[in-house]
């Protein structure tokens, strides 16, 4: 942290706090945050942070992203999907579009006039990048594609969607190709917006691709087969990511189970004044501690380029079944309360799960860290 950092901060709460915490029971009945949302972001300048200027973004690093996701979290909010549309999509753009598209596509980012997603899972596959079915032919100066994709973070939002697509079904890895393509293309549709068991306030949902045509300048990279290796080079961003959001979980759980059980009595007196309570969260916190000691370590090599996918996988490996067991242990202590929806302990249960799930399994990151062992 830094002087700027602590003033982004301050910034990253207000707003949260502001415009995320009392919404957050119209948005789960909704399954989907309001769109104003985005542009109202925009206007404050918590869009497309670790983007240059001369995009229309914001100029900082990944620490600042980090700042914005550990503020959301503990705000009780698992709706916004600003994560995947700053800290995942803008990033594909920047790192594989044409300078032109950078200049056409990354200051919308900026202002919350474009959302993004991006279309990897489909219903046959998970993990499996490799088995993706969504096909895209190349006629003359267009792509023409035709697939489906499933559990799309933003989807219903999405004004543009980097997808992951086949262009050579016969070459398995090296097939795989990117291509951008915005939601307003003839061919492209919506599908429902799934009921999930957490995240409840997020729009997670199908996309379809029927005969979409794209220009051929929408590919990602300088050639077709890239996709699987922007892919890698990208994850490890979005493990760390989802290792920020599973720290600042666990903080925000042991804070506010610190608060009810030294409130709540039981017997006569405070629930904390029970040893089993001092115990448990004796452990929370320091479960907490040593994930945010080996968190801030991860982000500093980040930041100098230097977080390899072993470390990213580690990360998200280790916090993400940290805050699953810290959460439960948390419930535990509110009691009945603690399975009550109003309760944000309650809404974290829910939505801490996914974390070993989403990004790659628990299982997927124990395999790539065993490759390099």
């Amino acid at each position: 942290m830094t002087e700027d950092l602590d003033d982004f901060r301050q910034l990253a709460k207000t707003f949260c706090q502001k415009e995320l915490t009392p919404n957050q029971e119209r948005w789960i009945a909704a399954k989907q945050v309001d769109r104003e949302l985005w542009t109202k972001a925009g206007e404050v300048g918590l869009l497309a942070l670790s983007i240059p200027e001369e995009y229309g973004g914001g100029g900082g690093t990944f620490a600042h992203e980090a700042v914005l996701y550990e503020e959301q979290a503990r705000s009780g909010d698992g709706g916004w999907g600003v994560s995947v549309h700053n800290g995942i999509v803008a990033h594909y753009l920047l790192a594989y579009a044409s300078e032109e598209k950078k200049k056409e596509w990354l200051p919308k980012f900026a202002s919350g006039e474009y959302v993004g997603a991006v279309g990897m899972t489909e219903p046959g596959t998970g993990s499996d990048l490799q088995g993706i079915k969504t096909r895209a032919v190349r006629q003359g100066d267009e792509y023409v594609i035709n697939g489906a994709k499933t559990f799309i973070t933003n989807g219903a939002h999405a004004d543009l969607v980097v997808l992951a697509v086949k262009t050579d079904p016969e070459a398995g890895a090296k097939g795989v190709s990117l291509i951008a393509v915005p939601t307003d293309t003839p061919g492209f549709r919506r599908g429902r917006v799934l009921d999930k068991v957490g995240l409840r306030g997020q729009d997670t949902a199908e996309l379809f691709f029927d005969d979409v045509r794209v220009p051929a300048a929408n590919l990602l990279g300088d050639e077709e087969g890239q996709g699987f290796i922007q892919l890698m080079q990208q994850l490890p961003q979005e493990r760390l990511i989802i290792a920020v959001t599973a720290v600042a979980g666990m903080e925000a759980a042991v804070e506010q189970t610190l608060a009810y059980t030294k409130e709540r009595t039981a017997f006569g007196r405070p629930v904390f004044g029970f040893q089993n309570t001092k115990f448990k969260l004796a452990e929370a916190a320091t479960e907490a501690a040593v994930a945010r000691a080996f968190l801030d370590q991860c982000i500093e090599r980040h930041l100098k380029g230097e977080l390899d996918v072993q470390g990213a996988a580690m990360a998200k490996l280790w916090t993400t079944e940290r805050v699953n067991k810290v959460v439960d242990d948390c419930v535990q202590l509110f009691g009945g309360y603690g399975y009550m929806m109003e309760y944000p302990i309650a809404r974290a249960w829910a939505d801490v799960r996914i974390s070993r799930i989403f990004g790659g399994t628990s299982e997927i990151m124990k395999d790539i860290i065993s490759r390099t062992l």
